[in-house]
């Protein structure tokens, strides 16, 4: 079956993590028992820190802030407005084929960047999406995944920063980075490019991209 795509909402509609947590756990249900086509979640989130499996003590908060502990892979991040997310309820064709999934994802944000004029890439021993540093900047990661596979279909994905404030990152050890920084499209161009921008485009890429 084709693929399907809902929009949440984009600011200043925000989505609650927990009910789409939620959502999506009902999704993947009914993919798995072949009543709903897969399905991408295109949403922002209202301002919360999320820890995957691989999240350490000394990566948390230490200002107290509330944590949600999740069941995706990777460590600790952030989300919330002006970022980008794309949730995919995926069925895959082969449930083996769990890289080639996360390169695609990949490859969808690093194809919607370049028409931004933003060379994005992936790096060796690093997940999601950079920009490459140099003798004045260093490694920026623009896009992060983080997914959970059960039973041969996806939940989570990506998360796209576009706008949003990356104060927040400065309160965690985002996704265990300790040498590299964190950007956003707006950042890199000098000018606001927000979510709702650029999330019509990234459905066209993922839609072309996954189901290739």
């Amino acid at each position: 079956m084709p693929l399907a795509t809902e929009t949440l909402g984009f600011a200043p509609v925000l989505s609650d993590y927990r009910q789409t947590w939620e959502l999506q756990k009902r999704y993947h249900e009914e993919v798995l028992a072949g009543h709903r086509r897969s399905t991408i979640l295109l949403l922002e989130h209202s301002p919360v820190y999320t820890a995957g499996k691989r999240t350490e003590d000394f990566e948390r908060p230490t200002d107290g802030t509330d944590v949600i502990d999740v069941d995706r892979g990777g460590k600790i991040t952030w989300h919330g407005p002006g970022q980008l997310v794309a949730y995919c309820i995926y069925k895959l064709y082969d449930p083996k084929e769990v890289r080639l999934f996360v390169s695609q994802l990949e490859d969808a944000m690093i194809a919607l960047l370049a028409e931004y004029d933003i060379d994005a890439t992936t790096i060796e021993g690093r997940a999601g999406v950079w920009l490459k540093g140099d003798d004045v900047r260093r490694d920026r990661k623009i896009g992060a995944i983080g997914i959970r596979i059960h039973e041969g279909v996806t939940m989570h994905g990506l998360a796209l920063n576009c706008s949003n404030d990356l104060g927040a990152y400065e309160s965690i050890i985002p996704c265990g980075i300790t040498d590299a920084d964190t950007t956003t499209i707006s950042a890199e161009l000098g000018r606001t490019v927000t979510p709702a921008d650029v999330a019509q485009r990234l459905d066209e890429i993922l839609h072309e991209t996954i189901t290739a």
